[in-house]
């Protein structure tokens, strides 16, 4: 089973009583274990189909499945439920709270799952604080961190849940050249670790790290394997 699918999806916006095609036809298919990058030019719809995936947007027609569930069905609080428990989301923007430390911000997304009580939120916590190498940082404040410092703290919140689906949108978009190799390493390293990593991104870079190219142009999507 995928752990994504779109199926004959569709894209649409009325603006001015005029209908503008976004997606057509979409027909992709994601699985555990890769990493893929979706790239086109700015405008083509690269972040909609992401939150589309990340059932924050919807499509006009066709279907999206994760884990063989069809998500349009659903109601409001379910496809929460399910980003919550399946997806983790990486932006551009850190967003992390500035009045948190770092354990503090990655701590959490922990106190909206019921799973975990207090000792295994803070094992989870350190955990990922060790993951990202920020362990001795872990009491500082965003604003005490470097650009690509903090981007290892949004990805470690986006672990939090232990999601199988990472979406990541322009992550490396505000990093000089050396992060933005960390940030994409790290991201590679999730998919090896059976994580599906799905990168939208302006940089050429990406496709170093990518096991499919998703190029997305007029609202057709092209998919290659990256061999």
């Amino acid at each position: 089973m995928y752990k994504v699918e779109i199926i004959e999806g569709y894209k649409q916006y009325t603006k001015n009583k005029e209908k503008i095609s976004i997606l057509e036809n979409i027909n992709v298919k994601f699985e555990k274990g890769k990493v893929y990058a979706v790239i086109g030019n700015s405008g083509e719809g690269k972040t909609t189909l992401l939150n589309i995936i990340g059932t924050l947007d919807t499509l006009t027609s066709g279907k999206l499945l994760i884990d063989g569930e069809e998500i349009i069905k659903l109601k409001d609080n379910e496809k929460a439920n399910i980003r919550m428990k399946k997806i983790g989301f990486v932006f551009q923007e850190f967003y992390l709270n500035k009045n948190m430390t770092v354990e503090e911000n990655i701590m959490q997304p922990l106190f909206l799952n019921e799973k975990y009580n207090k000792k295994e939120r803070k094992e989870r916590t350190d955990s990922l604080i060790n993951l990202i190498g920020l362990t001795k940082r872990k009491k500082h404040f965003p604003k005490e961190l470097s650009g690509g410092e903090q981007q290892r703290v949004a990805i470690a919140r986006a672990l939090a849940n232990e999601p199988d689906i990472i979406l990541a949108d322009e992550p490396t978009g505000n990093l000089d050249k050396e992060n933005e190799i960390k940030i994409f390493e790290m991201l590679k390293a999730l998919s090896l670790s059976g994580k599906c990593v799905i990168i939208v991104s302006h940089s050429n870079k990406v496709k170093q790290y990518a096991d499919v190219i998703l190029k997305l142009e007029e609202g057709k999507l092209e998919v290659n394997e990256n061999k």
